[in-house]
């Protein structure tokens, strides 16, 4: 039975606290000559979330894939985050799935009902998402895997929404509440109450949707969607693409309950560290922040919020709309000012 496993028992890292160190990971990348063509319309320049590429007949298709390991106990649960997690991608980009692929590394030793568990639970939000899945590939692994890779499309004539385009004055959106990495680790140690994990469970399987297809309505000029890079992290790629500053209110940042009580707990993850190492001088946080507040923007989120940069006079009705949505954490959490492409919290 499902329940008998514990499975972010069965590996290392859980979710996107597993992904490559970035400091390995990027430099890696760009040492590599990739092929392209002149119908890519969003690559590798910015650290995007996903790739865009115009058809010669004008359709605009945008793609992803996004996989993790276990980051709750429960099968369903996992394979409904990962699959959040991975749909995230295409709505950060103002875009909308049209389908996707299963991508599966399973150890054969734990029986087929759980592996059943995981792509039910995935199923499950795809069907939400209208995200029909048409196939996938499998194969056995000491640690299991899930995600999913996704084509999705802007339709109408709508332009992608990448991390490049933040523009002075504008307010700051953050969609979901920070610390589903310190609670993952939490949990795996058996650090943390049924609260901060009922609540890290409905954070990790709540889609971004409304988030991102409300994006082009209300004129958003730029977005990322907040994963193991973290909030620093992915902030600041998105400040050095703008070139500008994102100035951060660290006091207005939504936090997931009991994210404190594990920090004192010692439940951080490797990426905390590594997160830094990678955002360098890109990040400052300012010594008024409060200590776990300076774990928490560093800490590797898996299937987050999405980060926008909007019109000011706009900002207070989108998450207005995003709050009717059922995006209860949304809120305004900083503004784009003048500044060397950065990231300050105050």
């Amino acid at each position: 039975m499902t329940e008998a496993v514990r499975l972010t028992q069965t590996v290392s890292c859980a979710g996107c606290a597993a992904k490559l160190d970035p400091n390995l990971l990027i430099p890696t990348l760009r040492g590599v000559e990739w092929p392209s063509s002149e119908n890519v319309l969003v690559g590798f320049d910015h650290c995007d979330d996903a790739g865009v590429y115009r058809c010669d007949d004008g359709v605009t298709l945008v793609a992803t894939t996004d996989f993790f390991t276990p980051i709750v106990d429960d099968a369903k649960i996992y394979g409904a985050a990962a699959a959040a997690n991975a749909l995230s991608d295409i709505y950060a980009m103002g875009a909308e799935p049209l389908f996707a692929l299963s991508l599966v590394q399973y150890p054969e030793e734990l029986g087929g009902e759980i592996l059943k568990d995981i792509l039910s639970g995935a199923a499950d939000v795809c069907r939400d998402a209208a995200c029909p899945v048409v196939g996938g590939h499998s194969v056995k692994s000491a640690e299991m895997t899930f995600g999913l890779a996704i084509t999705g499309r802007l339709a109408d004539g709508k332009i992608a929404i990448a991390n490049e385009g933040a523009q002075v004055g504008d307010k700051l959106v953050l969609t979901k509440a920070l610390g589903t990495g310190i609670l993952a680790t939490g949990l795996k140690l058996d650090r943390i109450g049924d609260e901060s994990r009922v609540a890290l469970e409905q954070s990790l399987t709540r889609l971004n949707k409304d988030a991102g297809l409300l994006m082009h309505e209300y004129g958003v000029h730029a977005a990322t969607d907040i994963t193991g890079f973290s909030l620093a992290g992915h902030g600041s790629e998105l400040a050095e693409a703008s070139g500008v500053t994102l100035k951060i209110d660290s006091t207005t940042l939504p936090v997931l309950p009991g994210v404190a009580e594990a920090v004192e707990k010692k439940c951080l993850t490797r990426g905390d560290k590594s997160n830094r190492i990678y955002a360098g001088e890109r990040a400052v946080v300012h010594d008024s922040v409060e200590q776990v507040i300076n774990h928490l923007v560093f800490d590797p989120q898996s299937s987050g919020g999405l980060f926008v940069s909007l019109p000011a006079d706009k900002a207070d009705a989108y998450v207005a709309a995003l709050h009717a949505a059922g995006d209860a954490p949304a809120c305004i959490i900083g503004e784009v000012v003048e500044g060397p492409g950065r990231i300050e919290f105050h």
